[in-house]
């Protein structure tokens, strides 16, 4: 069970990092040059940069990390304004609620 606890909250968020890279390939799909388009890819990847950031400081840090992800998750909730529809809340904030539960529960257990 212990196992369980230490792997779930990494790969949810390795799993969560790779779903908001690949809502960024829809640039590709956009009208203009090549350079603009690869801007638009690395301005939407900035929230992948900072998710992956966070989950390889929570990597070491759970209690910390935990706080963090559960931060991440209400500044995307606001910024984002995801509180606007359930559904899109469910998809977006609630996975990094859990993650930052799941990084808190994992050090309570250690």
């Amino acid at each position: 069970m212990k196992n369980i606890i230490y792997w779930l909250p990494r790969v949810i968020a390795i799993l969560f990092i790779i779903l908001v890279l690949l809502f960024s390939f829809d640039v590709f799909s956009s009208e203009g040059s090549f350079l603009e388009k690869m801007e638009g890819f690395l301005i939407q990847n900035i929230p992948t940069i900072i998710l992956a950031l966070s989950l390889a400081f929570s990597w070491k840090e759970e209690r910390k990390g935990g706080y963090l992800f559960i931060i991440l998750a209400l500044a995307f909730t606001v910024f984002f304004k995801i509180y606007e529809r359930m559904d899109t809340f469910l998809l977006i904030s609630f996975p990094l609620i859990l993650i930052g539960v799941l990084f808190i529960l994992n050090k309570k257990e250690a």
